[in-house]
């Protein structure tokens, strides 16, 4: 079976509290070969690792990221809503988490806010020790990726997507069998158009087989996300993915030996 790379979904996030350093370092304790963050950005044009568009769910308190300040940020405890073990964990920046990811494991780092990050992504970046290979810039929205693929070409960059089943009607009034929409192939052809490096594709149960392989023969990268079970770990390994996105980095290494 080919080496599957385990990346932990915004860090060890089912045992620490999410997009944390704290999470970040649970990671590498539990075997990830990368950690994946989101970004967005702060009022004063900070980059920190956080999920949501407001600090409520992790911080208690109903802040719009963008309209605060780092600094302001930074008196909120993201880590009491998880455990008492982790009071007084602080939103980190981007920068703080490209400090911790050792020699040999990468940072996925998924751009929440748009292209108005790009040029503080750039300028964190770039005054990092972390190698080009170090980093992968993902996205859910596709015009954002592309244009962080544009800005910053030497950068790999993936398009994070989602697809669902759908039912057509026939000329003929009989239901064909349902497909899968967008079809990977659109997608496909939409990431080369793109000059982007690979697909992030929904981790969906009734992916036919052969799907991915129309990922990977493409020459785009393949990542799925977010699995936690070892079946279906599995089931990704044997269809040739190249790197699987947990919650539980440790039991998808586990899984994968």
């Amino acid at each position: 079976m080919p080496h599957v790379e385990i990346i932990a979904h915004r860090g060890a996030s089912a045992d620490a509290p999410e997009n944390t350093l704290a999470a970040i370092q649970f990671a590498w304790q539990q075997g990830a070969d990368a950690a994946e963050i989101d970004v967005q950005l702060t009022a004063d044009g900070q980059l920190v690792a956080i999920h949501d568009d407001t600090m409520l769910r992790t911080g208690g308190i109903d802040w719009a990221v963008k309209d605060h300040t780092l600094a302001e940020l930074k008196t909120l405890d993201v880590g009491s809503w998880k455990s008492s073990q982790f009071a007084g964990e602080r939103i980190p920046t981007l920068a703080e988490v490209l400090d911790i990811v050792p020699l040999g494991k990468r940072l996925f780092i998924e751009v929440k806010c748009g292209v108005d990050a790009i040029p503080e992504l750039i300028r964190v970046l770039s005054a990092e020790k972390t190698s080009r290979e170090q980093t992968v810039l993902i996205g859910l929205d596709f015009d954002t990726i592309v244009a962080v693929k544009r800005a910053m070409p030497d950068r790999i960059a993936c398009w994070v997507t989602e697809q669902l089943w759908s039912t057509r009607l026939a000329c003929n009034d009989t239901d064909e069998p349902p497909v899968l929409r967008p079809t990977t192939s659109e997608l496909v052809q939409r990431a080369l158009a793109a000059k982007l490096d690979g697909l992030d594709i929904n981790n969906f149960p009734e992916r036919p087989s052969g799907d991915i392989g129309q990922i990977t023969q493409a020459g785009l990268r393949a990542y799925v996300w977010t699995v936690n079970s070892a079946e279906r770990a599995a089931w990704h390994q044997a269809e040739g993915i190249h790197g699987i996105t947990t919650d539980m980095p440790e039991r998808m290494r586990s899984a994968l030996k």
